[in-house]
Formats: C-alpha cells, structure tokens, sequence
C-alpha cells in the first residue's frame, strides 16, 4: 500500500495512492497528517477505504514530503564501502550521523534549490526509513517491526558549505534541499529492505547505481543504534546514506545547475524526480 501527502485546492492532506490517483484521507479521517495515521499503528488493515474512488488525479495535486512534520530526520553518513573509498575516509565502528531539518524538505516534482550561497550543489540518493511505532533500545533482530514504510530521499548537499567545519550538517539542511518522496510504500510490500535496487539519475544520465544489501550498518543496525539515543516516534525518518557516485568525487566534478532534472529510483517504490532551479 503507498501512502502521500498533498495540497489540493488550497488544503494540505494525506491519502493512499491508487493507479487512478489518490483518495483523501484527511477529509475522511479525523487524522490531520499522514504522521498522526500512521501513529494510529494499523496501517495495513485499512481495505475498506482503498475501494474508495479517488478524489485526485496525480496532475491535480502538489506533492509534499512525504512526511512533511517528522519529529526528527536523522540521515546517515558514509554508509556504503564504496563512498567511504571515494572520499578517502575510514570505515567507523558506529553510523555517522547528523540532523536534517523539516523545513529543508520538499516533495516529488518540486523545485529542488540551489542556493545563492553555492555552485558545489550535489545529489545524494537514499532510501528513507519511516518509523511506525515510538519505540527505545530496539533488538536488530525486532527492528523492523517498528518499520512503517520506506520512500526514496535526496539528501542533496551544499558541498562548500558542508566541508566549513568538521560538522557536515551546515550543508546538509538547506532550504528546498531535501526531496523526499513520491510516497511511502507500506512496509508489509517491502518485508526485506536489503534487497532494493537504487539508482540516481541526472538528466537521464545514471550517476549512482547500487543495491542495498551494499550498506555498511543495515537498516535493523540503524533503528537499533538510533533507538538507543532517544525514542523514535511515529512518522520520524532515518535517511539510510549514499552509494559511491556522488558529483563532487567525480573526476571532472558533477553538480546540479539550474534546468537540470534529478530522479532517484528505488525498487518497488517508484522515482522521485525534481528540476533544480537556482535561487532568486
């Protein structure tokens, strides 16, 4: 089942998304997120109201992220053996980890901003993991049951600005930087999330190109390690790291300009696609 959200008519909603468009959930729920259904903890079991026709087409709506109000989006650094080598740096026994901010984020077909501030804007795909259930010190072994569902992130980077210190987060949360969607897809489609096919592709050009299986800490890995920090509520999001293929290790270096259209595309989930532009 692949949950979104959406503006339509003026409104910001959420609904399930069909092959003939999206049913709106909001206006037939007390639930006003798509964070606070799915905090409701049952969202497979919901049948009845996939059989309702759809209230949107996909072209009559705006797409937001897909959770647009997450508690917290705790992305993951350096977290495939092949962008670890081609950024010279060393394996680390824990996940690196920084902070996103909401308000950084964007939906699918959005405009993604490149900043005033920079020309060294970068693509990062990334599989998204949206927590279900609040949850503390989770066993790997039981980590996915507090899975909702997964969707595909770009974790776009200002490499300038993410090299000023040590930190890497000034880079990594700019304004109209974080493309997150097209929708969820429930984690029941998705029983083993190591077994995915992600591709980012600039102007149709492949440019990453991996499997998950290839992550250093595993998603079970990362929910236990995140979950041991503080709790993970309903709707948070652990953005699982970049395969090996960023613009900034090529050789000539590749970053997005204005025009340009990125699209990251993971296995039975779908593409998320964007068109940079530069900002005004």
């Amino acid at each position: 089942m692949k949950f979104c959200s959406f503006k339509a008519k003026g409104r910001e909603s959420f609904g399930i998304v069909k092959d003939s468009g999206i049913v709106d959930l909001g206006k037939r729920t007390h639930f006003c997120s798509l964070k606070d259904f799915i905090a409701m903890g049952d969202l497979v079991n919901i049948d009845a109201l996939t059989k309702i026709p759809s209230d949107y087409a996909f072209d009559e709506v705006e797409h937001l992220p897909v959770i647009p109000n997450p508690d917290k989006i705790i992305c993951v650094g350096l977290n495939y053996h092949d962008h670890i080598s081609e950024t010279g740096r060393e394996e680390t026994p824990n996940p690196v980890l920084f902070a996103r901010f909401s308000g950084s984020q964007i939906g699918h077909n959005a405009n993604l901003i490149k900043p005033l501030e920079s020309d060294k804007f970068d693509y990062e795909g990334e599989l998204a993991v949206i927590i279900g259930k609040e949850c503390r010190r989770v066993p790997e072994e039981k980590a996915l049951d507090v899975v909702a569902g997964y969707a595909c992130y770009n974790d776009a980077s200002v490499r300038d600005w993410q090299k000023h210190t040590h930190q890497f987060m000034p880079g990594k949360t700019f304004y109209g930087t974080g493309p997150f969607g097209p929708w969820m897809v429930t984690s029941d489609e998705i029983p083993d999330p190591s077994k995915l096919h992600l591709q980012t592709r600039l102007n149709g050009e492949v440019m990453q190109d991996t499997t998950t299986n290839l992550m250093i800490a595993s998603v079970q890995r990362l929910i236990a390690y995140c979950s041991t920090i503080l709790p993970l509520l309903p709707g948070d999001v652990i953005v699982s790291g970049t395969p090996g293929g960023v613009g900034a290790r090529r050789n000539p270096s590749v970053f997005m300009k204005e025009g340009d259209v990125c699209e990251i595309e993971i296995s039975g989930i779908g593409i998320l696609k964007n068109r940079v532009i530069s900002e005004k």
